[in-house]
Parts: C-alpha cells; structure tokens; sequence
C-alpha cells in the first residue's frame, strides 16, 4: 500500500501487479482504494500469469518508475529487461542482533525469538544472526532461556489460534530448504528445524550455533525460520561481523553500557537501528522504513519518511528568492575559486545560502516525531561516499554548485570531469574530493564499472549509455537530474537516511541510557 499510495499522491498513474502468492491481497487494496474514489483509470490492477507477459510491462518505456518490495535477485532481473529501468526497490535483509555481557539477558531473549519467528522470518527485517559478544557467547543462562523459548513457541496452522507461528507462505525450496535441512562446516543444531506437514510449508524454528565468519550462514539470506549464532571476542569484532554482510536492512543492539550504545550507532552499517527491542514492526513516520546497501536499490528514501516522495518525480531549476543566510567554509571559497560570471557566482550565492538554511534547519539535525518517554525514536543523516561526474552537456558552475553541496554535508566525493579545474579550485576542493580525473565521456563510461562505484551524481551526462556499461547494476543509485539551486533536493545524494529506535525504559522505569546520544 505504501508505494502505491506515494505514487498516487506524487500525481502518477499506478499500475499495481502483487506477487502471485499475494494476489488476493493486491486485489484488497485495490477495490478498497477503487471504493475510496480513486479512479479505475489511474489505479490498475493486473495478474499476469505468463513471464514473458511481465516483462514486456517493465520493459515498456512508458513505464517511467518501477517500485518493488522483493529480493536483491529480482531487482538484477528486472534491470536485465531494461538496463536504464528507473528502479526503486526495498530489498533483501541479513540481519542480526549483537547481545553484549551488560545486557539485560531476559529481554535479549524474548526480543531476539520475536524478530527471529515472527511471521516464521519471512519479513525482511528478521533476525537471522544473533551475535553474542564475551561471556554471553558460554552464558548457559542465555543458551537455556534462548532454547526454552525457541521449543515452546506453538507452530501451527493460521487460521488455529493457538498458533504463534505459522506456515511459510509457500513450500520451503532452494537456499531456505537447505538451510532447514544442511550444516555448514563446524555448525550443529542447538534446535533441530522439523517438517511438520506434507506440503514442506509448515516447520518449526531451528537455531545453528558454531556458524562461522564468511559461512554461508553469516552472508545469505534465507528467508525463513532459521538463526545462527556468532561469537565475538568484544563489542569492535562482533560490529565488523555485523557490517560484514552485503545487505543493510536492520541491525540490533542489547546492551545497558551507554558508551557501548554511542560506538554501535556510530560505526554499524544499516538504515533501521534498533536498541534493547527488536527488529521488526517499524511504525511509519515514527520509523521511517529502509535500508542500505544490497537492502535498498535506487535513491535510498525511506518509505514513510520526510523524502519519500522525491523519488516518484523529477525536478526543473528554477531561480529561488535570496536566503537570508551565512554562506561559510569550503563553500564560500568556492565562490571566489574560479573566475565566474557576476550572474554565476549569484547562482551559486543563492545556491550555497540554500544548502546552509537547510543543514542547519534539518539535515543536520536528529528528529524525534514521536517525542515518546518510553522509546526514542530519532531520524538523521549520515554523510556518504559520491562519484561526481560533469559530462560534456553539463557546465563547470553546476559542477562547483553541487561540490558545494558535498562540502556542505561533510561528504567525500570522486570527481571526473570533461573540462579542467583551475588550481586555486582544485586546491579548495581538495580536503573532501579523494581523487579527481580529466576525462572524456568515452574513457569515463569505459572505466566506471571497474569496480562501480554506490552511488553517482550524474550532470550533464548520457544516462541511458552509463546504464547500458554498468550492466543495469542495482547496486549503483544514479542520481541524474538536472542541477537546481534547491539545498532540500541537491544535498540529497550525498546523505544517508538512517533511523534509530531505542528503548528508554527498563519495565516501566525510564532510564537515561542514551540522553544526549545522536
């Protein structure tokens, strides 16, 4: 519903095709919304029962977006039809939940079986590692609570509500069958997974222990009613293996140690945060829902949150009236770098008080819509690595203006460029840029899939052709459009979207745990 309805209030025509195993749903939401007063001619409904039917619709060029809520693989499939399909995807999780000795155990517990079977892990924030950090990793008191709730929880039909585990929505197959059935090397079962009925769709939890860095248990996602178990010498090497995978979704914490708490937020890779609570169930606009990495393909907004809506438009400059405000640091020595025009270097005045305005009224600063006693929830940014690149059709002050805009977040950036920069500017620049290269489009297109850089900010180039060289790679964000004097919409590709949910109360009591954490 949520993609769907941002496409309507973006002012798009939608045509909403559910996976065949929840069709039924799609059609739900569809007459609910056709009942509300959409209009049958904006709102689509479709089943498609044939694959080569699929993929003439996502091909079609009068598709201008494609929204999916799916796995990795499927986003790489859907570009193979069509390299320079514009994609904005929710993607795959490897999620996992670190529980430090100064956690309060019980808890830890209760919230790591909940994010692991609830929905029986089919959910992309699931936990599927549980990383146990010092003297929690020979805890028996942990091993046998973790055991005692795994082996009690009732599985059983949906429909039976004694039932606090269900069935998967489908017979287990491929990787999750494997890793119901199979052990890697070094791993046994601290709770053995059984088929419980003749379809292969009803199983009960298993938990593996013994799984090692690297194993396929620490990086693949299954997508299923399976947990493994790391250990970590300390809180630094059970981060790294968190970080370790290539999927970004969710990550926990259970930990009362505030200076633990401040070192996981600051250095642990994923766009939904969670501490001493689980993982799943993120509530929209006090959650803001999406990840990083391999979990989020596109533009990386968070769906219910303040930019969502950026991603199903595009944008034309447009003059902006003076801002009122002090344009300093690398940006105001931009102004005077190079030899501009009076009316450029107004564009870029009026550009540069922009982004100022807007980092010090937002992007800079951790929100908390809930204002909640009993749980923080706070939405921040983060400043990410860029590619920039001036193509031949782009012009060397939009190049300064969006340079400008990195500096402003404290992002560092990759920069190529048709056109030489001048000294005095290649100097200022040179504190956030890691490395700057002369090249025509030719030799650019050539070189950038070796490796691809995450994200690129495109100005003045050809997007179809860079799509068509990098193979339609889901893992690279192109943001392409055109240059604007807007700091809400330029400072966007190199920011980060993150949210952080955390407990702030110990059974009703408040605590003070993470006052003054950001």
């Amino acid at each position: 519903a949520g993609s769907t309805l941002a496409a309507l209030a973006a002012g798009s025509a939608v045509v909403l095709k559910p996976a065949a195993l929840t069709a039924r749903c799609g059609a739900v939401l569809a007459e609910a919304m056709w009942a509300a007063g959409v209009p049958r001619d904006v709102l689509h409904l479709v089943r498609l029962a044939d694959h080569d039917l699929g993929r003439q619709l996502i091909a079609d060029p009068r598709v201008d977006r494609v929204v999916l809520t799916g796995a990795y693989e499927t986003a790489e499939l859907f570009r193979s039809f069509r390299p320079d399909l514009p994609l904005l995807a929710e993607t795959s999780g490897k999620n996992a939940i670190v529980v430090t000795p100064s956690a309060d155990l019980d808890l830890a517990v209760r919230d790591v079986v909940q994010s692991a079977f609830g929905h029986a892990g089919q959910k992309c924030s699931a936990a599927s590692l549980v990383i146990l950090v010092g003297s929690v990793a020979s805890s028996r008191r942990f091993r046998n609570q973790l055991v005692d709730a795994v082996t009690s929880l009732p599985v059983g039909r949906a429909d039976d509500p004694r039932s606090r585990m269900g069935p998967l929505v489908e017979p287990a197959r491929g990787k999750l069958l494997d890793a119901l059935t199979t052990l890697g090397p070094g791993e046994s079962w601290l709770v053995a997974p059984q088929r419980l009925d003749e379809s292969g769709q009803l199983w009960s939890p298993g938990v593996r222990i013994g799984v090692r860095p690297g194993s396929r248990a620490h990086l693949v996602e299954f997508f299923g009613p399976v947990l493994s178990i790391m250990t970590a010498r300390d809180l630094d090497e059970a981060i790294a293996l968190q970080n370790r995978v290539d999927f970004g979704l969710t990550a926990g914490l259970h930990s009362l140690d505030s200076e633990e708490i401040a070192l996981w937020l600051d250095r642990v890779e994923a766009g939904n945060l969670y501490v001493n609570r689980g993982i799943t169930g993120a509530i929209v606009r006090r959650q803001p829902f999406g990840g990083w990495k391999r979990s989020s393909v596109g533009a990386g907004f968070k769906a219910g949150g303040p930019n969502y809506l950026v991603g199903f438009g595009s944008w034309e400059p447009a003059p902006h009236s003076p801002v009122d405000e002090t344009v300093d640091g690398v940006p105001a020595l931009l102004l005077d770098a190079a030899g501009l025009s009076e009316a450029e270097r107004e564009f870029l005045r009026r550009s540069f008080a922009s982004d100022a305005r807007v980092w010090r009224t937002e992007f800079s600063l951790a929100r908390d819509v809930s204002a909640l006693t009993a749980e923080r929830n706070l939405f921040r940014y983060r400043p990410v690595r860029v590619h920039v690149r001036l193509g031949a059709r782009g012009t060397a002050v939009e190049l300064l203006r969006v340079l400008g805009a990195a500096a402003r977040c404290g992002a560092s950036v990759d920069v190529s460029t048709t056109a030489p920069l001048s000294r005095e500017t290649t100097r200022v620049i040179g504190p956030f840029v890691t490395s700057l290269a002369i090249e025509s489009d030719a030799a650019w297109l050539s070189r950038i899939g070796r490796p691809a850089p995450d994200r690129i900010r495109l100005i003045g180039g050809d997007t179809r052709a860079l799509a068509e060289n990098l193979y339609g790679r889901p893992g690279t964000a192109v943001y392409d459009n055109r240059v604007t004097e807007s700091g809400r919409l330029e400072m966007l590709p190199f920011l980060r979207e993150q949210s952080v949910s955390i407990t702030a109360h110990r059974f009703g009591t408040p605590n003070h745990l993470t006052d003054g954490i950001v």
